[in-house]
């Protein structure tokens, strides 16, 4: 009897354990009417791939008559479209404005010219020391170099010319070789000052032996042009251009040049010449740039606006040189007596069209020093501890900021086709004022106005036929401290300070 119960209790004990502890035969249900060792698994529908119809397949659809239309309608509005934007695109061409042709231009169109008579002057190393500061030259965006005359002279005494050899307290040949080389590295050519009797009282000694003289000066620019100088310069152009020995000249630097090679600059002189008679001889002396001093003589600006006008109405501006006392290798300073009016000339020379030439330290505003050549002033960085001058700092401060403005306006007159040969339109004009227009084709236009005058202007622009004005521009650059760089001015009048200049832009609108 306690066997049977022994045997009975195990059963209810084992009956009583948790379903978690029974064991996983798969005959039983699990708790939550899950059958116990059984694992829920989805299985994946089968993947049905698309295969694309077949080649045959494709022939049957595309050959119905549907596809047939279809097909057929969008191979029509293809070409109709295509059509369409050809024909656009030739309205759009034929109705454009056309932009005019590049006149032909020489390298001493590109920019302004830097003349360098006293080499001592410029660098006591003379030739030497303008190789040296090739590299701060070449910031000025300059195109050519004028240099001397550099030749062996005794003033007033012809039997002592010799045009084939430099001065040694110049340079040497040499010397000059290795500053040709790097000037034509960066781009700038060299004109050489070969006027004959520079340090005396008559250029050309008089007439008594001009035909020798000529004859000397042919040969020498033979010999320099040879070396690989860019051309030739004389002074007083009126004295011998009607000589019969002048086409030689002309010949000896305009000629023998092979087909695409650089041409060399015959440049002429001439002083106290009224502007039609500089007109006149620009074209019977046939050189390739004149360069006057009508802007020095002729004070106001009515007179100087018909200057310019008169020698732009009878020749090519490509062979005009501006410069204000260039022509007599003196410095900007002279008839400019303040920073303010060498900044105002400086935008006249650049603005005006030709070529402006400037004696070395106009960029500055060198100060003359009598009749001796004034030292060039570098901008030199004071020793470490040294005790700096207020008025040399304040001076220091003034040469920096006018070369920067030189900088500015020679890369505008390096990129800009209006100024490279633009139209000249004169704007408006007073005894101490002058105001002028820039334009060329579909280029921004410019407007140049400058007061030299010690009391305000009023200018109120009158453009000339059927131009028109926009009611206003920016202003691009200016020494109004009332006209600010990048603000917009109203084009019906400008009032401009004493001494002040100002260079105004717009666009071109068609």
């Amino acid at each position: 009897m306690s066997k049977v119960l022994e045997i009975d209790m195990k059963d209810v004990e084992l009956n009583k354990l948790d379903p978690e502890l029974q064991p996983m035969t798969g005959d039983g249900t699990a708790a939550g009417g899950e059958t116990n060792g059984s694992v829920m698994l989805k299985v994946p529908d089968e993947e049905v791939k698309f295969t694309g119809l077949s080649k045959d397949e494709l022939m049957k659809v595309a050959g119905t008559p549907g596809w047939v239309r279809t097909r057929l309608v969008l191979l029509v509005l293809f070409w109709l479209g295509w059509l369409g934007m050809l024909a656009g695109a030739i309205a759009i061409i034929v109705q454009a404005p056309r932009c005019k042709s590049i006149p032909e231009m020489n390298w001493w169109n590109e920019g302004p010219l830097y003349q360098i008579s006293d080499l001592k002057a410029f660098s006591s190393d003379g030739i030497k020391g303008v190789v040296e500061k090739l590299d701060s030259v070449n910031q000025l965006k300059v195109k050519g170099l004028v240099l001397g005359p550099l030749h062996t002279v005794q003033a007033d005494q012809p039997n002592t010319l010799d045009l084939e050899t430099i001065d040694p307290t110049q340079g040497t040949k040499e010397d000059l070789d290795a500053l040709l080389e790097k000037a034509h590295k960066k781009g700038i050519s060299v004109v050489l000052d070969v006027t004959p009797n520079y340090l005396g009282a008559d250029p050309w000694f008089g007439s008594s032996d001009l035909t020798g003289v000529l004859e000397k000066l042919k040969a020498a620019s033979e010999y320099w042009l040879g070396l690989g100088v860019d051309g030739i310069k004389v002074s007083e152009l009126g004295a011998v251009f009607d000589s019969p020995s002048w086409p030689k000249i002309q010949a000896a630097v305009q000629g023998n040049l092979s087909e695409g090679a650089k041409k060399r600059a015959l440049m002429g002189v001439v002083r106290g010449m009224s502007a039609a008679k500089v007109s006149q001889l620009l074209n019977t002396s046939a050189v390739d740039l004149i360069l006057s001093d009508l802007l020095s003589t002729n004070n106001g600006g009515m007179e100087r606006a018909e200057a310019i006008e008169t020698l732009l109405s009878e020749n090519n501006q490509t062979s005009l040189g501006w410069g204000l006392g260039a022509d007599r290798q003196d410095h900007l300073s002279e008839k400019a007596t303040t920073p303010e009016l060498v900044k105002l000339y400086q935008l006249l020379l650049f603005t005006i069209p030709g070529t402006a030439v400037f004696t070395y330290g106009d960029e500055i505003g060198l100060r003359s020093q009598g009749a001796q050549s004034p030292m060039m002033l570098w901008e030199e960085k004071p020793a470490e501890g040294a005790v700096v001058n207020e008025t040399a700092e304040a001076e220091m401060k003034e040469r920096s900021a006018c070369r920067k403005w030189f900088k500015s306006l020679s890369d505008l007159r390096n990129k800009e086709r209006s100024f490279l040969h633009g139209e000249h339109h004169t704007l408006n004009s007073s005894a101490t004022s002058l105001a002028f227009l820039r334009l060329w084709d579909q280029s921004d236009r410019f407007v140049t106005a400058v007061n030299w005058g010690a009391a305000p202007a009023e200018l109120t622009l009158r453009p000339p036929g059927e131009l028109e004005l926009p009611n206003e521009a920016k202003v691009k650059l200016s020494t109004d401290p009332k006209l600010k760089v990048d603000s917009m001015v109203g084009l019906d009048e400008i009032t401009l300070s004493p001494g002040a200049g100002v260079l105004l832009q717009f666009p071109f609108t068609g």
